[in-house]
């Protein structure tokens, strides 16, 4: 797998929610700061983790989430593992505390064997309960015009600056 050839790619797989499982990765969204919430799907011979959705912070208790069991389907988009950390801080496995969306190390810490080395981000769900699914992000700020005037300003400061010289020297 490669993140140009399959990154984003819209995928579905049939299988059982490990609830007991599940990983809270602190996350930002449109909704504001929360949790995204990771639950291994088993399917036929392997695991794949799978972002069910957004939680906000104060609602992280699983009592009132959607808790679906028995086989289920799951369609969404393919993301690949997030090892590392973000926002400037590392996985702190050992407290249970989880920043970035790394497989490996969740899979390591939840005993999981057989795990596809990539994510699940669910689409969004027709039920309104948490977790709110659909919130990836695929398209891209366009920044473009902001570029064009910053190099055609500094085109013009190196202009201005070559005129200056060519003035001063002639005096």
């Amino acid at each position: 797998m490669t993140e140009a050839a399959d990154a984003y790619r819209h995928v579905r797989v049939a299988g059982r929610f490990r609830h007991e499982s599940t990983t809270l990765v602190q996350a930002v969204t449109v909704l504001g700061g929360g949790f995204w919430v990771l639950t291994p799907l088993v399917a036929d011979g392997f695991t794949v983790l799978v972002n069910r959705g957004f939680v906000p912070s104060d609602r992280r208790d699983p009592a009132g989430w959607r808790r679906p069991e028995g086989e289920v389907d799951v369609t969404g988009l393919l993301r690949l593992t997030e090892p590392g950390g973000a926002f400037l801080r590392s996985n702190a496995t050992a407290e249970d505390r989880w920043y970035s969306r790394d497989v490996a190390a969740i899979a390591s810490a939840r005993g999981l064997s057989g795990i596809a080395p990539y994510f699940i981000d669910a689409d969004a769900s027709a039920d309104d309960r948490l977790p709110v699914g659909g919130l990836t992000v695929v398209a891209f700020h366009n920044n473009h015009l902001v570029y064009a005037l910053t190099w055609f300003t500094l085109a013009a400061m190196t202009l201005g600056a070559a005129i200056y010289v060519n003035v001063e020297r002639r005096r």
